[in-house]
């Protein structure tokens, strides 16, 4: 006589049993749930970002890729990803910026978000004079610097513009190293602002937003430049027209708090345009010394001594 053994289940499962459905009711909402976690820590925490232009050089060259975070003064109608709400003036948890902190803003007249430092806060009487800031009666310090070198990436794409148009201006300054490599050698300034954040800035013509009249800065407002002075859409210009006249706009003075939705924290990494859409080519593309720098302006903290002193 021979046992036989009686089949298990899971025999019986492998034999005669269908295979489960995918419950795709289950799997669409585990999805929104996932997307819905993205845009919330996008909206209230932090957010990738992208230079397009060259308005905030020698800091931010085109290609750089930061993490602005959402929290750092409060939360606002455009602190929701793709701006979905509208235009308002209320904050949770608001907070004025520092001086010298690089923000992201959404200008007055569209929705896209730009990039700009802070120069001037509320209560403050601002003027540019012959490419000088002056605020509250006084210049704030400017020192010359080595002109700083910012490489010759004739890949790159600007916004709005075609490839090789990115530098369009800049030949009288590019010089070739004795390596062989080609940079744009641009006259240097560093900036020091009443608390002591310093930055450098690039001013290499005088044109019309060299020069900007006297004016206050309302409460909940604040005063916004681009480090590249003169290719910078910023508080000097107007919505209608950009730096050269053109049609794009500025930020037509004094920008409300409620409009900022962020500060910019630091460079996760560069590419200097020689990349295409394959990911393997990133590598190559990579330049070098700008991953993890931080975008937090150094303070003296002896220049509010300073400023008092006139100096």
């Amino acid at each position: 006589m021979t046992d036989t053994a009686a089949p298990t289940v899971s025999d019986a499962q492998g034999k005669g049993a269908r295979p489960q459905k995918v419950n795709w009711l289950h799997e669409m909402r585990g999805l929104a749930l996932m997307l819905l976690g993205v845009l919330a820590f996008h909206s209230f925490v932090a957010k990738p970002f992208y230079i397009p232009s060259i308005s905030m050089m020698p800091g931010l060259l085109v290609g750089d890729r930061l993490v602005v975070s959402k929290y750092a003064y409060g939360w606002n109608w455009s602190s929701l990803s793709f701006h979905l709400l509208p235009r308002d003036t209320w904050r949770i948890l608001g907070r004025t910026p520092q001086y010298g902190d690089i923000v992201i803003v959404v200008p007055g007249n569209r929705k896209e978000d730009l990039i700009k430092r802070v120069v001037a806060l509320p209560g403050d009487r601002i003027a540019v004079i012959d490419g000088r800031i002056r605020i509250n009666g006084k210049f704030i310090r400017r020192e010359v610097e080595p002109p700083v070198q910012i490489p010759a990436d004739d890949s790159l794409q600007c916004e709005g513009q075609a490839p090789g148009e990115c530098y369009r201006g800049f030949e009288a300054f590019r010089v070739r190293l004795p390596s062989g490599r080609e940079v744009y050698e641009l006259p240097t300034y560093r900036e020091t602002l009443p608390n002591g954040a310093s930055y450098q800035v690039i001013d290499y013509t005088d044109q019309g937003l060299d020069h900007y009249p006297e004016i206050a800065v309302p409460e909940g407002h604040v005063f916004l430049m681009g480090d590249d002075r003169d290719r910078s859409a910023d508080s000097r210009a107007p919505f209608d027209t950009d730096f050269l006249g053109n049609p794009g706009g500025g930020l037509d003075g004094p920008v409300p708090l409620s409009d900022i939705g962020g500060r910019a924290e630091l460079i996760t990494f560069s590419l200097d345009g020689t990349q295409t859409w394959n990911p393997l080519t990133w590598w190559n593309a990579m330049r070098p010394g700008r991953t993890f720098t931080s975008l937090r302006p150094p303070i003296d903290p002896a220049q509010p001594a300073k400023q008092a002193a006139g100096h």
